[in-house]
């Protein structure tokens, strides 16, 4: 597989630190691309999501195979072992206690993609000019869209919007969602914080990661327009252009329906 990719994070307009984490790089097999949204307070979010990113990296470190049947069970090991990192350093320093991540992981090789996702930082799929978003929010609001309380625009603007129910490192374990699927030569893949996403909505997303422009420059237009209305928090995005896959991807009837 070939793709470009970049990745940066700003601080916002209203924040005075950046709890937000990411790692993107990619060797002769397979990219890597995460992005960690720390929270808890005096400087402990920020070291949730460095703690987050490292101990998932290095987990993730030898697996190339993304064909491999036990892939899923690789990243859901990674994850729970950065949760008990995490979660033991609250119990150990007082200053840490309450703090935690979210984490949303993308691996890209052959002709598939795998993700791992805690909390409500997102992965999205750009195919045949459509926004597909490929992990689903652990949040108050979006179970509330669930069970059919509140609409997915109700949602946006909810005042618990950001509120989550699942995080690394708040409790003694955590289960992340796996999603997989394949890859189409000309696949864009976004991967965010909520800084970005919870200011720029889904239209003017696909209108940003439409442009025909290199990924470095579709990363600085999504963090202008994030903080241009108003950066109330950190902003992390990573954007992944793909220009080849090794293989034909065999895609089930559900991907078909999903993505096309």
């Amino acid at each position: 597989m070939q793709f470009s990719v970049a990745a940066r994070t700003d601080v916002g307009m209203i924040r005075a630190g950046n709890e937000d984490a990411f790692f993107a790089d990619a060797n002769g097999h397979r990219g890597l691309f995460i992005v960690a949204d720390g929270m808890g307070g005096h400087a402990a979010g920020e070291v949730a999501s460095e703690m987050a990113v490292k101990i998932v990296t290095q987990e993730l470190h030898a697996v190339n195979d993304l064909a491999d049947q036990d892939i899923g069970v690789h990243i859901s090991r990674a994850v729970r072992s950065a949760n008990r990192a995490i979660y033991d350093r609250t119990l150990a320093e007082v200053d840490k206690q309450g703090m935690g991540t979210t984490i949303s992981l993308l691996m890209l090789g052959g002709s598939r993609y795998v993700i791992g996702q805690v909390g409500d930082s997102r992965v999205y799929l750009v195919r045949n000019g459509q926004l597909h978003q490929l992990t689903k929010d652990h949040s108050y609001v979006q179970e509330q869209v669930d069970a059919g309380f509140l609409t997915p625009e109700q949602a946006r603007y909810h005042p618990y919007s950001n509120v989550i129910t699942r995080c690394v490192g708040a409790a003694d374990s955590v289960e992340p969602d796996v999603f997989t699927g394949s890859v189409l030569a000309g696949d864009l893949f976004l991967v965010a914080s909520d800084g970005l996403t919870g200011m720029v909505d889904d239209r003017r997303l696909l209108q940003l990661l439409m442009q025909r422009q290199p990924p470095q420059r579709i990363v600085d237009l999504l963090i202008r327009e994030a903080n241009g209305r108003g950066g109330l928090d950190n902003i992390t995005a990573i954007v992944v252009a793909v220009g080849t896959v090794d293989e034909p991807p065999q895609r089930t009837t559900a991907e078909l329906t999903a993505l096309e």
